[in-house]
């Protein structure tokens, strides 16, 4: 076992930014991929004209694979770890080799076969897979931080120890199927949206270790989607569009929730949220209009209603599977 998993954590911060990096150096080699015109927003830009059964066949039996080896993973460790300690568990060593292995294989997918997941399925899928993963974590630290300025919103205990118990596969299904989604391209888009993929693949390697559970670290992670949202905003319409509405859209999600689990105090927490109100003010009365402010409540407002929609469908899904159950021990007794 190694001894500290916060190390580990460091070596797979800069190990994702080494394989960012080859994913740039290895676009060297694409060479000319011929794709079909941009057809707007819905549109999924990096994908063959004319896809064969091989290109189908390579991107959905890798992202197969390494779905069940990930899940498999977690369900080992739930059933034979089931334990937090300060340092890795043999089965986080062979998570991140496994994981590792997977990405080598993508990026050699890439260069023979080039399409990802993108060919069959919606643009909107792939996004929608992390905004899921980050409401289910706003529904997790409910109880811990809260949901809005350190008061928690009314979730039962037992959605929350679901969403704990569970989220894992979740949470892997989100990164991989994200992951596989996308050739390995090397744009400022792809790079970005990989090295956070990267990330995620080594939190979800770091399971039942402290690490995994840093407040600080898994902070960042989620604070890192508003660094690529609006990264790509900016490189999609340039610095007139609408990046304001992501980065202060996600800001807004770390003043009313995210910030108060840190243990912050009052004080500190006050300036965060001011700084927060005076930077968005400047940013639209200096060659937008203030009107447009309402932009930076559209993101936490679909967050949230997110989140309620999906307790509720939650709770009643639990009620169900409570009552089967309860019907299936009185039939098995009577």
């Amino acid at each position: 076992m190694v001894n500290n998993s916060r190390v580990v954590l460091g070596a797979g911060v800069v190990a994702s930014l080494v394989l960012t990096a080859a994913v740039w150096a290895g676009g060297l080699w694409l060479g000319d991929v011929r794709l079909a015109p941009d057809q707007g927003a819905s549109w999924y830009y990096w994908k063959l004209p004319e896809p064969t059964f091989w290109t189908r066949a390579s991107a959905w039996t890798g992202y197969a694979a390494h779905q069940l080896v990930g899940w498999g993973l977690i369900y080992y460790a739930q059933r034979h770890v089931r334990r937090y300690t300060g340092g890795l568990h043999p089965v986080n060593v062979v998570a991140l080799i496994a994981h590792l292995g997977f990405i080598v294989l993508h990026e050699v997918q890439t260069q023979v076969f080039y399409d990802g997941l993108a060919q069959d399925v919606s643009i909107f899928s792939s996004q929608g897979s992390v905004i899921l993963l980050l409401i289910v974590v706003l529904i997790m630290e409910n109880r811990r931080r809260g949901m809005f300025f350190g008061r928690p919103a009314p979730i039962s205990a037992e959605i929350t120890r679901f969403f704990r118990e569970y989220h894992g596969y979740l949470f892997s299904w989100a990164a991989i199927y994200t992951f596989w989604y996308h050739p390995m391209e090397t744009t400022s888009g792809h790079l970005i949206g990989f090295a956070y993929m990267f990330l995620l693949l080594v939190q979800g390697s770091l399971f039942f270790t402290r690490a995994h559970t840093d407040r600080w670290w898994t902070l960042t992670l989620e604070l890192l989607v508003a660094v690529h949202g609006t990264l790509v905003a900016v490189m999609n319409s340039g610095p007139d569009g609408m990046w304001p509405m992501f980065l202060f859209g996600f800001l807004g999600v770390f003043v009313i929730t995210q910030m108060h689990g840190l243990g912050l105090s009052r004080t500190v927490r006050w300036v965060l949220a001011g700084l927060y109100l005076a930077a968005a003010v400047a940013v639209y009365s200096a060659g937008r209009s203030l009107l447009g402010l309402n932009e930076i409540v559209r993101i936490p407002l679909i967050e949230y209603l997110v989140v309620a929609v999906l307790a509720l469908l939650t709770w009643v899904v639990l009620r169900v599977v409570r009552r089967r159950r309860r019907e299936f021990v009185g039939n098995v007794r009577g």
